[in-house]
This record gives C-alpha cells, sequence and structure tokens, in this order.
C-alpha cells in the first residue's frame, strides 16, 4: 500500500506531536492543523488520505468542520473522528454530519494506522472503474484509455496522469498532489513530471487531434474536453 498523506486537526500540541511522530514513522506524510478554520482550509486546498479530527477546537466545534471540508475537499476525503467524547449521542451526530469513523481517547496508535489504512482503501474501492467525459473512456482495471473507440498508447505513469486528471475533471490538480498520489514519498524530480505530461500530451493528441492536458500557471494541470473550449 502507498505511503498515506494525513491531516491531523488536533489542538492539543502533546497528542500531536505524538500521533504525528508515530505516522510519521510508517514514512506517512503528516501535516497539522490546530484550528477548525486552518483545517478546512489545509483540506480544501490539498489531498489528503485521511482526515484524523478531534472534536474539541478552540474556534469551530469539531462536527462543523467535518461538514464544511465534506462540502468543500477536492475529494471525498475520509475522516476520522478522535476524541475524548464517547457518548452514544456524540458519536451518532459525528456519524450525521459525515464521520467515516469514530475512536475515543485513549487509543493505541497502531490501531488509529490500521483504521486509516482501512478508510483509505475502502475509499479506493468507490473509485469508479470506468470513466467516461465526452469521446474519451478510461478503464481503470485495465490500466488503458479510448478516444472515440480508437486505443491511446500511455505508458503505466502517464495512465496514472491521465486517471487523476479525469477524477478531477473539470477542476485542475496541483502538481504536489500528482507527485504524491503517484510517487509517494518518493517523487522524482521536477523535470521528470514535465517530462511525463509533455509524453501523455502527446500521446493524447496523436488520437484526439488536440491538447487535452492544459497547463494552470502556479497550480497543476487540468483536462480540457473539446467541447470545454468556446470561441471568444
Amino acid at each position: 500500500m502507498k505511503p498515506l498523506k494525513l491531516l491531523i486537526v488536533e489542538d492539543n500540541p502533546h497528542i500531536a506531536k505524538q500521533l504525528g511522530d508515530f505516522l510519521s514513522g510508517l514514512r506517512w506524510q503528516v501535516d497539522f492543523a490546530s484550528e477548525g478554520k486552518h483545517a478546512v482550509q489545509l483540506a480544501s486546498a490539498e489531498h489528503f488520505d485521511v482526515v484524523l479530527l478531534d472534536l474539541n477546537l478552540p474556534d469551530i466545534d469539531g462536527f462543523q468542520v467535518c461538514q464544511q471540508i465534506k462540502a468543500q475537499a477536492p475529494s471525498n476525503v475520509p475522516i476520522l473522528m478522535l476524541t475524548a467524547r464517547d457518548a452514544f449521542e456524540d458519536k451518532a451526530q459525528g456519524f450525521a454530519t459525515g464521520a467515516d469513523d469514530y475512536l475515543t481517547k485513549p487509543f493505541d496508535f497502531r490501531e488509529v494506522a490500521l483504521r486509516c489504512e482501512a478508510l483509505s482503501r475502502r475509499q479506493q474501492l468507490h473509485v469508479k472503474q470506468e470513466i467516461q467525459i465526452g469521446a474519451l473512456r478510461l478503464f481503470v482495471r485495465e490500466m488503458r484509455a479510448d478516444y472515440a473507440d480508437q486505443s491511446i498508447p500511455l505508458t503505466q505513469v502517464g495512465f496514472k496522469i491521465l486517471l487523476l486528471l479525469a477524477q478531477k475533471y473539470p477542476d485542475a490538480v496541483s502538481r504536489s498532489q500528482i507527485l504524491h498520489d503517484i510517487w509517494g514519498d518518493a517523487p522524482p524530480q521536477s523535470d521528470a513530471l514535465k517530462s511525463h505530461i509533455y509524453s501523455l500530451r502527446k500521446q493524447l493528441e496523436s488520437v484526439a487531434g488536440y491538447d487535452l492536458v492544459h497547463t494552470v500557471h502556479n497550480l497543476g494541470y487540468q483536462l480540457v474536453m473539446h467541447d470545454d473550449v468556446r470561441p471568444i
């Protein structure tokens, strides 16, 4: 399983550090937020495999943070609530506001890691096995694509990049998200990504007859279909 990218939302610096140190020791990438507003901003701007969310935050209640992340995040990121609130009513409210799992304090860090892995696997199972956008079709399980029923000669990395762009269509995908999702914690040099994007563009253009992958300045890349282009 690829290394996970996590967001820990916890205002207790001692708990955040201990949990972050343990999860980082698994070679997972960990970001932190000690306030709800900051957590929503991060989850809305970056891709995370799982959000670990405390409920008792200094500015916004964790239930509200959960709702806002689910509404604003670029993908349906799984949320694991980690909290001292162990009443049934709190658990019921947590799941009602969008939580995917709920674990009460004190907890074993090893169990947190196992639950994160389970949530990430579950999320992957929900990914569509076939994606169609106009004349473009991606067959996820077979890792192949065609345009107007004509096969596109893609490399394995090229297909993975195209899949990310298709899953986020019509939104752009940041360079950092592409690097993390495909290479985990061992990304290549930036020139290598540019080379893969260049090859992907040429492979798509050879079949479709136009450029489907556009560069978004200071962000990353975006899939643009022929019908998206409108004359000025």
